[in-house]
This record gives structure tokens, C-alpha cells and sequence, in this order.
């Protein structure tokens, strides 16, 4: 299958960005390397782009999307989480800007073979690395019933978390699930007929539940916002493009934090914490997709774009 995905927000983030030709961009999740793609266009002779991905189907077609550019591009086969160690490895000590456009592609979510549709009946996989050993079939068949209720509850916000935890143990002793097709008909059943009208595919919120717990797509964005800040020039910028309010959540707590970072007492008359910021959020509100891009590409409703600014080197 041919790896299709329309890049979000693409113009509102190479704006964002403010791209210098000489500088060094990284592209944390490569994908089809759209945003790769137009990074590039505004690179000069000097200037580089270092993308990451764990995904070889995403590295394979962003290496061949961005043929014409190769002399300025490095590729690299990982997670966004090992940014640093992965700079190091490049004999790379700072950037100029780095951006994560989150979630699931397009093509992951189209090739039934992927395991990430709700809308075929095809083996439950849901890896974005595929190197790794544990499926979405092991989570659905070895939780507990109280852990399968946490990640539904938790990264789903399903208020029916308790009953299709509840159904999905109860079916599974009968057989193993195997398939995205049986895990539908359970999580049907377990929501009242009446909730499901209207409300858009029972399935929904569960399986964007297990995603994320397989990838450890928040752990991961958590534990990784704080050093990509570290790892910007002066001047550098982040951006963030986010799919879903547990993603933005955490986006918008992290930048607020690296730019108030003060944890002294309120009534204290002058800061002690030493505590001082690194830089600027760039977008008091978060930037969104206009009607135009909207009717373009539906899968860019919910999307939404945070920026953030290193302190700049101070001029005398």
C-alpha cells in the first residue's frame, strides 16, 4: 500500500518555525515527510534536517519523498524520545527547531494490515514500530479487567470503561480475541444501543485507548517535551501539533512550566526557587485548522498546534 498522509497544519508550522537557512531542524515523527519536505525548501546550502521515526513503512517513503534533498538530510530509524541520544550520536549539540506532528497517520490507519481501523475486521496489531514484540492483541487478551478499565478510562475517557472492560474479559474465556472485527462486536455490546446513535463509532474511544497504551504515546510525549526544549539554540523553536485534549493537555502544562518555572510561595516578595525561564510560549491559544484545510482533509478537525520559544541570547 502506498503511504498516503496529508501533513496538518502545514503551513501555520513552517511559519511557526521561522526557519533560518543555515540552521539545523529536526522532524520528530518523519511520517510521509511532509513537513520534512517543506522544511527543506527553506533550507540554504548549510542547513540541515535530521528526521526520526519508528515506523520503517514512514522512512521509506519520506526517503523517497525527499530524494532532492538528501545531500541535506539524515534519517534516522527511532522514537522522538531518544532525541538526544540520537543528536549525540550526529555530533549534533543544539537545534533550531523541532517539530511532532502526534498520533496516527493516515496510511497506519488505512492499511487494515496495521491492525489501527475499527472500520475492517483485521488482526489486532496497533504498533507503530513494528520491531517490538507486544501487540494490541496482548493487551486486549492479558490485562486485568482493572487495568483494561484504567487505559480505557484514562486515554479513551470513555464513560463506558467499566462495562467494556467488563465484556471484553468475559469474552476472551470463551476464546482469545483475535481480530478488530471481535473487539467491535464486544465493545457494541457493552454500550447501550441508545448511547451509540449519533455519537459516531462505539469503537472509537477504546481503540484510540489501547493505541496509546501499546506506544506509550504519553509517557512518551511527557518525558520528551523537557529535553527537546534543553536541546534548542537560543532563538529555537517547538512545535507541537496535537490530535487529542490528553496530548494537548500535556503540551500546554509543559510549555506554561518552562516558561513560569517558579515554585516559590505566592506571597513570597522575590523569587529563592532559582528557577528561571527558558523561554517564551509562542501561542497563547493554540493554533487550529482553517475551513479550508477542514474540507481538504476531515482528519485535521481536532488538531492542534502549540509553539514554544528558547530565550534568545541576550545582545549588549
Amino acid at each position: 500500500m502506498e503511504f498516503k498522509h496529508i501533513s496538518v497544519l502545514l503551513d501555520e508550522t513552517i511559519e511557526s518555525l521561522n526557519i533560518k537557512p543555515d540552521g539545523i531542524y529536526v522532524d520528530g515523527t518523519l511520517g510521509g515527510g511532509g513537513h520534512s519536505l517543506e522544511i527543506c525548501k527553506h533550507l540554504g546550502k548549510k542547513g540541515k534536517l535530521i528526521g526520526l521515526d519508528q515506523d520503517m513503512d514512514a522512512i521509506a517513503a519520506a526517503t523517497k519523498r525527499l530524494v532532492d534533498y538528501m545531500d541535506k538530510v539524515t534519517i534516522v530509524h527511532s522514537n522522538y524520545q531518544d532525541i538526544d541520544s540520537v543528536l549525540k550520536g550526529l555530533s549534533v549539540g543544539g537545534v533550531d527547531g523541532i517539530v511532532l506532528d502526534l498520533g496516527v497517520s493516515s496510511y497506519q490507519l488505512d492499511n487494515v494490515e496495521r491492525g489501527f481501523t475499527y472500520k475492517e475486521d483485521t488482526p489486532l496489531d496497533m504498533r507503530m514500530d513494528q520491531s517490538i514484540g507486544i501487540t494490541a492483541r496482548d493487551i486486549v487478551n492479558d490485562y486485568s479487567e482493572m487495568e483494561l478499565f484504567r487505559v480505557i478510562r484514562d486515554y479513551g475517557e470513555d464513560g463506558f470503561a467499566k462495562n467494556i472492560a467488563k465484556h471484553i474479559v468475559k469474552a476472551r474465556q470463551d476464546k482469545p480475541i483475535e481480530t478488530t472485527g471481535e473487539l467491535n462486536e464486544i465493545i457494541k455490546a457493552a454500550i447501550p444501543a441508545r448511547v451509540r446513535q449519533g455519537t459516531g463509532h462505539p469503537s472509537k474511544k477504546t481503540f484510540q485507548a489501547i493505541r496509546i497504551e501499546l506506544n506509550h504515546e504519553l509517557d512518551v510525549l511527557e518525558n520528551s517535551i523537557d529535553k527537546m526544549i534543553d536541546l534548542l539554540n537560543p532563538g529555537g523553536r517547538l512545535a507541537i501539533i496535537t490530535f487529542h485534549s490528553l496530548e494537548d493537555r500535556i503540551v500546554k502544562s509543559i510549555f506554561k512550566r518552562n516558561m513560569y518555572p517558579c515554585i516559590c510561595p505566592p506571597n513570597f516578595p522575590v523569587c529563592t526557587c532559582g528557577k528561571v525561564p527558558k523561554g517564551t510560549v509562542i501561542t497563547r491559544k493554540p493554533i487550529i485548522p482553517g475551513t479550508e484545510e477542514l474540507s481538504i482533509n476531515k482528519r485535521a478537525k481536532s488538531s492542534k498546534l502549540r509553539v514554544f520559544e528558547k530565550t534568545r541570547e541576550m545582545t549588549t
